[in-house]
């Protein structure tokens, strides 16, 4: 009797603990990925102002602060 319990519990408990693993595996994954993201975006203000004088245009402030904006907000 003493063998069944302990087959059922481990054989329930193997299963439940890998799916909790996961959750938190990509939780805290997920996470750190944001957080690289926001320290180091993947796109600069030079870049951004390097792309404008490729198309022949000169980019003011303003529209360079929004195009960072909009990244910022999109990676949240």
């Amino acid at each position: 009797m003493l063998g069944l319990a302990l087959g059922l519990s481990l054989g329930l408990g193997v299963p439940i603990a890998l799916v909790i693993g996961l959750i938190i595996g990509y939780t805290l994954s997920r996470k750190y990925f944001k957080k690289q993201l926001k320290e180091n975006p993947p796109i600069t203000e030079a870049q951004i102002r390097m792309m404008y004088q490729q198309m022949g245009r000169k980019p003011t402030e303003k529209q360079v602060k929004q195009i960072m904006a909009n990244f910022k907000k999109n990676t949240k």
